[in-house]
């Protein structure tokens, strides 16, 4: 719990965290997990997703390229364990206020949009997974229309 405390001041504050292990309970391995099942999901694995994922993590949660690729190779492998998305989920929740939560969900739109389309497959993960984020369906509707007017305009 400390360490967890310390963690997210420390990132708040724009210190460097170590990233060489995320542990089981770390929201950024939580929503990187969620975001490979979203690449995942429709069965093809495309580099343009794959790239915006690296780019995604990198980004939001402030990782050098290979602190960022070290999340990717855990939440890879967290998420072939994962039975449920609860597993993530529910970390997210404990870990993160709505607005965290929005951007998720905004997160797993853009890797879903990055092959040049969303899938009713991806789309159904999203939705299923904005539910259990405590996200509405008016939020996750106006979130897909930004992120799809952002790729097709």
């Amino acid at each position: 719990m400390l360490r967890s405390l310390t963690d997210f001041i420390a990132e708040i504050a724009g210190g460097a965290r170590e990233a060489s292990a995320f542990a089981e309970n770390d929201y950024r391995l939580a929503a990187a997990a969620l975001l490979v099942h979203v690449v995942t999901i429709d069965g093809v694995i495309g580099a343009d997703e794959m790239d915006k994922l690296r780019r995604l993590l990198a980004a939001r949660f402030a990782l050098s390229e290979d602190d960022a690729e070290k999340l990717l190779e855990a939440a890879i492998a967290r998420d072939a364990e994962a039975v449920d998305l609860y597993a993530f989920t529910s970390v997210l929740n404990r870990a993160m206020d709505e607005e965290g939560r929005r951007r998720v969900v905004e997160m797993m739109f853009e890797v879903a949009y990055a092959d040049g389309g969303l899938t009713e497959f991806e789309d159904n993960l999203v939705w299923r997974a904005a539910e259990l984020l405590n996200i509405t369906s008016r939020d996750r509707v106006d979130i897909r229309k930004r992120v799809r007017d952002t790729f097709e305009g």
